[in-house]
């Protein structure tokens, strides 16, 4: 071929090429759209990931779940629940002839006037069902779930995800504080999942959530961590302090109705949650879920199977929660002494004779750290004490004047202030958070003294009676109720009694409900 050939050739490609690019740009393609905002054209494109594009060259893809699904779905059980019809007692209302005091207090208070009927004005409350989700631990059948699914259940049974075969469940312990529960059935070689470690839970990292939403079988949903320490306000206990505690790590794996006690797991297919509650106006999910982490959840089954019930320590402080302090205005703050943008948990009062007493804290005191790990909201405090157990040792960091001191080996205590085993009483087994009258209430409320009835859990209230939290109780049978201790000692004493009380904002009427107290009473 001659040079000159070459060239036209070279020469009418370059020009068809150019030709073609134009033609394409001109009329094929796809124009950038054009946003007007405030008179000035911003060009803008759609955030589509496409690999390997400038840019994204070390983008990774999300990862495969299959792995991590079949790893979860065989060790997450379908659980189904009873509870039978059962007799309560009303609040029988005895009418205020003089006062309050009179009434209660009067030679003719327990006379045929007022004591006639008796249980004749019980009635039955009817039975229900209900559907949740659990996670075998063990080979030999130990499952952990919330205390909510089996809560007042008479019958639990407990279905595999891959057999149709149905076990009769026995419950072996409940903690309302943390909406943790362990059951278990009776087989063997059964599949099971593995702890992670929640404390390694990353915010943005991928999870996924398995469980029996809606009756449905095993389903598996995917999300990300979207918070850790997240508390919602959802947990109740009983006894005589609120010890609710909540730290739940925060998805936005899709968890509905059923889904309560299911796994949430990593993309190794490790337990690393317990799903226990969603965030919604209508009560299906509406994008968040929560679940309580994993290291929380091994100390509190432990202790069940070792003890029966949570050997649970106190640090023995007060504090003002991060939601109050940010509810509170800047001259609210400097009238109680506290301060906004700290990052730790700021001590309104200490306890005589607890762990944070001996370790030397003071109110204005700002807990920094719990044996070396940051502790910078209440609820991350709460969730690190309660690994513990009374008789443990803990260094405990702490920010005065700004310095920082940290003390070493605090022992840590029990609720009456000493590291003896915490044993269930029969004010444990009421169900109800209790708080005292003070002495203002009592003269406002024209009584001697009484107990509050804050709120009610699962327990022998809710299970024997219809009372409602802010009753105020003052007697229990014939013994004249000033304080917790007074109800302990009562309810301690007496099989069956009855609580006489008053609710004050429905005036002076008496009420009072007939219980029956002792192991095992709650199931009645």
């Amino acid at each position: 071929m001659k040079f000159k050939q070459i060239v036209t050739t070279v020469f009418l490609s370059a020009v068809t090429a150019a030709a073609s690019i134009f033609v394409y740009g001109k009329y094929f393609q796809p124009k950038q759209p054009i946003v007007f905002q405030n008179g000035t054209e911003i060009p803008v494109n759609y955030a589509r990931y496409m690999p390997g594009t400038e840019g994204n060259a070390n983008a990774t893809p999300p990862s495969d779940f299959t792995t991590a699904a079949k790893a979860a779905v065989p060790g997450v059980v379908h659980i189904k629940t009873k509870i039978n019809p059962r007799q309560v007692t009303n609040g029988n209302n005895l009418q205020r002839r003089r006062s309050i005091l009179q009434d209660l207090f009067g030679d003719d208070f327990f006379g045929d006037e007022f004591n006639g009927g008796g249980d004749g004005r019980r009635y039955y409350v009817p039975g229900q069902m209900a559907s949740g989700s659990g996670v075998l631990i063990s080979a030999d059948g130990y499952i952990v779930t919330n205390n909510h699914v089996i809560a007042d259940a008479d019958e639990i049974s407990v279905s595999l995800s891959n057999e149709n075969k149905v076990f009769k469940a026995k419950l072996i312990g409940t903690d309302p504080s943390t909406d943790l529960a362990v059951i278990k059935i009776d087989a063997k070689d059964l599949p099971y999942l593995l702890y992670g470690n929640s404390d390694n839970v990353e915010i943005g990292q991928w999870v996924l959530a398995v469980g029996y939403p809606l009756n449905l079988d095993a389903t598996v949903t995917a999300g990300i961590v979207s918070a850790k320490s997240r508390s919602i306000g959802i947990n109740r206990s009983g006894g005589r302090v609120n010890s609710a505690i909540e730290s739940f790590i925060q998805t936005d794996a899709a968890v509905n109705q059923g889904n309560s006690g299911g796994a949430l797991v990593n993309t190794a297919g490790e337990l690393v949650g317990i799903n226990s509650a969603i965030a919604s106006p209508t009560g299906s999910y509406a994008g968040y879920s929560y679940a309580i982490p994993v290291n929380l959840i091994k100390k509190v089954v432990n202790d069940i199977l070792k003890y029966g019930n949570v050997q649970r320590a106190y640090l023995g402080v007060r504090y003002a929660p991060s939601s109050l302090i940010a509810n509170m205005s800047d001259e609210q703050l400097k009238d109680a002494g506290i301060k906004r943008d700290v990052n730790g948990v700021q001590v309104t009062d200490v306890l005589p004779n607890s762990s944070a007493a001996a370790a030397g804290l003071r109110t204005g005191d700002v807990i920094t750290a719990v044996n070396g790990v940051k502790i910078p909201t209440t609820s991350q405090l709460s969730e690190q004490v309660a690994r513990y157990k009374p008789g443990d040792k803990i260094s405990l960091s702490y920010l005065r004047d700004g310095k920082e001191i940290t003390v070493n080996n605090v022992v840590m205590k029990n609720l009456k202030g000493n590291t003896d085993l915490v044993k269930i009483t029969a004010l444990d087994r009421l169900g109800a958070d209790l708080s005292e009258l003070d002495k203002d209430q009592a003269a406002r409320l024209g009584v001697n003294g009484g107990v509050v009835v804050n709120d009610i859990g699962n327990g022998i209230l809710k299970k024997q009676t219809t009372m409602a939290p802010g009753f105020v109780i003052l007697k229990a049978g014939n013994t004249q109720i000033t304080s917790v201790d007074d109800l302990s000692d009562a309810v301690e004493k007496q099989k069956s009694l009855k609580l006489i009380g008053f609710y004050p904002e429905k005036g002076g009427n008496i009420y009072y409900y007939n219980i029956v107290t002792g192991a095992g009473a709650e199931n009645l």
